[in-house]
């Protein structure tokens, strides 16, 4: 399974919603505090890029020489139509600063040097070092899993639906595929009754790129076909 340093990795480098949350600061919309591009550097720093008038620059722009806490709380909702549709959360905390010239005209790059984060997910709850999250790197698959999700539940539900004849669970009467990553799939299914339940389906070997995880899903496939 992915480290919890990893999970949390990929999810500050997903496009899953992110907000910026410093004490003290209140924005008139909601919206102010979520930066346009997220990214992580070398060292483990979060890189944010806001607007050059947004609560966050200004909040670390008049703290100057002033450490400024700030939390990246990031939610993960499912990209497809799922009962309780939120896969985790994640929180990364540490301290603010301004990144001069590194941003487009008009916008403000800030960095946030982390010192610590935390994650709530499917796979369970955990903390996160700041040294653990340096040295994690993302999912190879994050930039495409909602793309492929959605691809799968719209295009090949007939297919994810032979995946129930390997959950040995009566009454099972939908499967809806809800997080990819290199290691396998994992998939919501839901019984008559109206209740649901997941089940995972690692891969042979984690996959690096889509070519290889084609194949992976093929051989799923055919083995819950016969």
């Amino acid at each position: 399974m992915p480290s919890a340093a990893e999970r949390t990795r990929t999810l500050v480098q997903s496009t899953c919603s992110a907000v910026l949350l410093v004490p003290g600061l209140t924005a008139p919309r909601p919206e102010q505090l979520v930066a346009d591009v997220r990214s992580v550097g070398p060292d483990g720093d979060v890189f944010l890029v806001f607007p050059a008038d947004s609560p966050a620059v200004r909040a670390a722009t008049h703290a100057q020489d002033d450490e400024v806490r700030a939390v990246l709380e990031i939610t993960d909702v499912a990209p497809v139509s799922v009962p309780h549709r939120i896969r985790g959360r994640a929180w990364v905390s540490g301290w603010l600063t301004l990144v001069p010239g590194r941003a487009a005209p008009g916008r403000v790059m800030l960095r946030l040097e982390v010192g610590d984060a935390y994650v709530d997910d499917l796979w369970g709850a955990s903390a996160v070092d700041a040294e653990e999250f340096a040295a994690a790197a993302p999912d190879p698959l994050v930039r495409h899993e909602t793309e492929l999700l959605q691809h799968l539940a719209a295009a090949h539900a007939e297919r994810v639906g032979l995946l129930c004849g390997l959950v040995e669970r009566e009454g099972v009467a939908r499967a809806t595929p809800l997080a990819l990553d290199r290691f396998g799939l994992r998939v919501r299914f839901g019984r008559s009754d109206g209740h649901t339940f997941d089940a995972r389906f690692d891969f042979p070997e984690p996959v690096d790129d889509i070519t290889a995880l084609r194949r992976a899903l093929h051989r799923l496939f055919e083995a819950a076909a016969t």
